[in-house]
């Protein structure tokens, strides 16, 4: 497995941002000429393997694989839940699930090849409905974006994972705008007026289970590639898992995202999404879907994976 520099580790270790859910006192900026100084402070910025991407769905490679299972997610997650204005995003600290009390959640399957535990989920937005998601779908930009980061098990931390192109599994899921509001985040936007103001943070006085956040999102068919964090240090440790499946926000919801505040001079927290990265040589591979891929077909598809491995 590749292994990076001890310079990019260096500043891996540093700075965590937003995968660990929380801030690390590290500012950076969204507008154009600010995502190009990121590579200055951060080499990684610069790389081959960068995240976001547009992904077509023409141009995906079909592939036999098991399905993403979630494991732990229809359980009532451990708390306190810390729901964190950053400057950057709004993300969710979750605390680590008590042993006596059962695993926390993690997941498996697809093309990765071990188990990915939760660490954290945050968001990304626009200040209009045509954008504010990461990734392009079909050349659609969405208006919201969900990342839920997942570390591999086989490293003890975030920033150990970090130092490894196996190291993070992260699952994107887009959000559309409708008439009607959507009731998987309805409960998370109720406890928005307290983190309005930077770096404001609120325990949440409840629990939920991660599944109440998908609704009945279709979750066989997903889109995977090898790619990186999408803020700096811009680590190339990231295999995402991009779904197709649309959730739902109002316009009164999304608008409780666009009044928070970035604490860098009264500017809204609004765009906060990286211009697109280049594909290059790298390949996006989509889910075949039949009622026998299960995550329990590892071994029967084995010689798919080998035949498709991550090559660059």
């Amino acid at each position: 497995m590749k292994r990076f520099c001890s310079k990019d580790l260096v500043a891996v270790i540093v700075i965590t941002v937003l995968v660990l859910s929380e801030a690390s006192g590290h500012r950076f900026g969204y507008s154009k000429p600010d995502q190009r100084r990121w590579s200055k402070a951060h080499e990684s910025c610069a790389g081959k393997h960068q995240s976001p991407i547009a992904i077509s769905s023409s141009k995906a490679i079909p592939l036999n694989m098991p399905a993403i299972e979630l494991v732990g997610y229809n359980n009532l997650l451990p708390g306190p839940i810390t729901l964190h204005n950053n400057g950057h995003s709004v993300s969710l600290g979750i605390p680590k699930t008590d042993p006596a009390k059962g695993k926390h959640p993690y997941i498996f399957g697809g093309k990765l090849q071990n188990e990915y535990e939760l660490e954290g989920l945050h968001f990304h937005w626009g200040d209009k409905n045509n954008r504010g998601s990461e990734h392009v779908l079909n050349d659609i930009r969405y208006p919201l974006e969900m990342h839920i980061i997942h570390r591999n098990k086989k490293y003890k931390n975030v920033a150990e994972a970090l130092g490894y192109s196996d190291g993070l599994t992260v699952l994107g899921f887009f959000y559309q705008v409708t008439e009607h509001e959507g009731n998987e985040i309805g409960y998370l936007l109720r406890s928005f007026p307290a983190i309005e103001d930077y770096d404001n943070q609120v325990h949440l006085n409840y629990t939920f289970t991660l599944n109440s956040l998908l609704g009945d999102l279709d979750l066989t068919r997903f889109y995977t590639y090898k790619g990186s964090l999408t803020t700096p240090p811009c680590s190339e440790a990231v295999t995402w898992v991009v779904f197709p499946d649309l959730l739902n926000i109002s316009i009164s919801q999304i608008r409780r995202f666009r009044v928070l505040d970035t604490g860098m001079h009264g500017s809204p927290m609004v765009d906060n999404y990286r211009a697109l990265q280049p594909l290059g040589n790298r390949r996006i591979f989509v889910r075949k879907v039949n009622a026998r891929n299960t995550a329990l077909d590892v071994v029967r598809n084995e010689i798919d994976h080998t035949k498709w491995d991550w090559v660059y």
